[in-house]
C-alpha cells in the first residue's frame, strides 16, 4: 500500500507541475511597462480543461499525501 501511494504521489506531483507550467501567464509586471491591460474573460476550451486538470491533480496530490501520513 505504501509503494502504491508513493507512486501515485510522485505521478500526481509530476503531472501537477506540467499542467501548471502549460498554463498561460498573466500580464503581471509587463502591464507597468505598456504591456496588455487586465482583460477579464471566461476560460474556454483547452484553457478551461487545463485549469480543471490542475485542480484535480492538486486534489489527488493532497489526498495521497494525507493518506501516506495517516497510513504508514
Amino acid at each position: 500500500m505504501k509503494l502504491a501511494l508513493t507512486i501515485i504521489q510522485g505521478a500526481s506531483a509530476a503531472l501537477l507541475i506540467v499542467t501548471i507550467l502549460m498554463q498561460s501567464r498573466g500580464a503581471g509586471v509587463s502591464s507597468l511597462f505598456g504591456g496588455e491591460g487586465n482583460i477579464y474573460r471566461a476560460k474556454r476550451g483547452v484553457e478551461k480543461a487545463l485549469f480543471v486538470m490542475t485542480i484535480l491533480f492538486a486534489i489527488l496530490f493532497l489526498s495521497s499525501s494525507l493518506a501516506r501520513l495517516f497510513f504508514p
